[in-house]
């Protein structure tokens, strides 16, 4: 059973940074695709960002292109999220997710981490 757990929010000052990670478990992910998503209240989902897991090819969002940045460590079966130079319209659930890399809709889910920005 896969299960995708994240971790690393939190409240954060303007300017800040924060790394989520998320940990994979429940199958060899080495044909999936890693994603990152967030909603804020009264918004729709939002793709943020997703990497390839064998590849480490990796796609950005225009809305956090340059002060976001992907990653994996196969070792840990982790995937993290470095988020720098954080805005207070960055707050929202963070969410990790996994893909079939040869179809397009996220099949897995996790909780969610709460990511808050203070101006």
């Amino acid at each position: 059973q896969v299960q995708l757990v994240e971790s690393g929010g939190g409240l954060v000052q303007a300017g800040g940074s924060l790394r989520l990670s998320c940990a994979a478990s429940g199958r060899d992910f080495g044909s999936y695709a890693m994603g990152w998503f967030r909603q804020a209240p009264g918004k729709e989902r939002e793709f943020l960002a997703e990497i390839s897991w064998s590849r480490g090819s990796s796609s950005y969002a225009d809305s956090v292109k340059g002060r976001f940045t992907i990653s994996r460590d196969n070792a840990k079966n982790t995937v993290y999220l470095q988020m720098n130079s954080l805005k207070p319209e960055d707050t929202a659930m963070y969410y990790c997710a996994a893909r079939v890399v040869w179809i397009a809709a996220f099949d897995y889910w996790g909780q969610g981490t709460q990511v808050t920005v203070s101006s």
